[in-house]
């Protein structure tokens, strides 16, 4: 038994061919009509930017590209893909963030890299630095200390 799918449905196009008896030689779909309308008056513009002035040849040529930018565009629309969703996902991939192909920075360099005259020491623990720090000060004998006087400060060690 076959199934039959109903895809035929959406491959029928929604097509004007014109006024009854007198069609035009060839199909559009209306949404290539409003799309062609557009890229028209957007390729008159650019024109006009450009200084062409407005003219039989320089309106022709305007219709040559229309035809050719209308059919690149309707070629990439269809009831699966309206128009919308190719809009939006052409906005989409020129906004989208890039990745930096230029590189930051010139050729490496040690010139900044500063540098000990003495190698790095390993850590020690606690009890190893105050050890250490007892044997760097030198031991006080008795009469280095003096005795201190009430009201007058005795000067500041080296």
């Amino acid at each position: 038994m076959r199934v039959r799918t109903d895809d035929e449905v959406y491959r029928v196009d929604a097509v004007w061919l014109g006024p009854p008896k007198a069609t035009f030689p060839w199909r559009a779909r209306y949404v290539a009509w409003g799309v062609g309308i557009v890229v028209f008056l957007v390729v008159l513009t650019i024109e006009r930017q450009m200084g062409v002035g407005f003219g039989f040849f320089s309106t022709a040529w305007a219709l040559v590209a229309t035809i050719i930018l209308t059919r690149f565009i309707t070629q990439r629309i269809s009831h699966e893909r309206p128009l919308t969703a190719v809009m939006s996902m052409w906005v989409r991939e020129l906004t989208a963030p890039r990745e930096r192909t230029a590189s930051t920075g010139g050729a490496a360099s040690a010139a900044r890299i500063r540098v000990s005259p003495q190698r790095p020491r390993p850590k020690l623990s606690k009890k190893q630095q105050r050890r250490a720090r007892q044997q760097a000060q030198p031991r006080r004998t008795s009469d280095s200390r003096k005795k201190e006087v009430r009201g007058v400060r005795t000067p500041a060690r080296p």
